[in-house]
């Protein structure tokens, strides 16, 4: 059985935090996204992504701002916690198309280790993983710079599932 799931996240930009993205750190002359955890909004789209295909909630639901446990969590980590999550349910991860909108900085020179943590988390070939960045022409709070917000839809595969229709 297939299934498509679809994530979104967004962070205000702040100065004194790093920005990472894609669980790459970006140099941004110390601004960062403003989170609980890193804030990492690509990572945050994608885990809410396989979480929704899978119909298991979202990230707030298994790693609530509200528990100091999770307070400066690597978001790889909560991304690997997601996927030993739907695996425990007879999901797999087939492929990850992810944008990330942002004014500023340049993502691109980035974009292929992004695209290789991903890759590696997942346990899929970096070919699976797509990773795109644009801006809006100065346009809503991604183009005014103040802050950075990222889509993705994935699809998942539950094996051994019976279907009856």
């Amino acid at each position: 059985m297939l299934r498509v799931g679809h994530g979104y996240d967004v962070h205000r930009l702040v100065a004194g935090r790093k920005l990472i993205i894609g669980g790459v750190e970006i140099e941004n002359n110390g601004i960062g996204l403003l989170g609980h955890s890193d804030a990492d909004v690509l990572l945050h789209a994608i885990s809410d992504a396989v979480l929704g295909a899978c119909a298991l909630g979202d990230i707030g639901k298994h790693f609530p701002d509200t528990d100091e446990k999770y307070a400066g969590a690597n978001s790889l980590e909560l991304l690997k916690a997601v996927v030993n999550l739907i695996k425990s349910k007879g999901f797999t991860v087939n492929n990850i198309d992810a944008t990330v909108i942002a004014q500023a900085p340049k993502l691109s020179p980035y974009i292929d280790r992004m695209r290789e943590n991903i890759s590696d988390v997942l346990g899929i070939p970096i070919d699976c993983v797509s990773v795109k960045a644009t801006t809006e022409e100065k346009l809503g709070f991604t183009g005014s710079g103040e802050g950075i917000a990222a889509h993705c839809v994935c699809l998942v595969e539950q094996k051994d599932k019976l279907r009856f229709i």
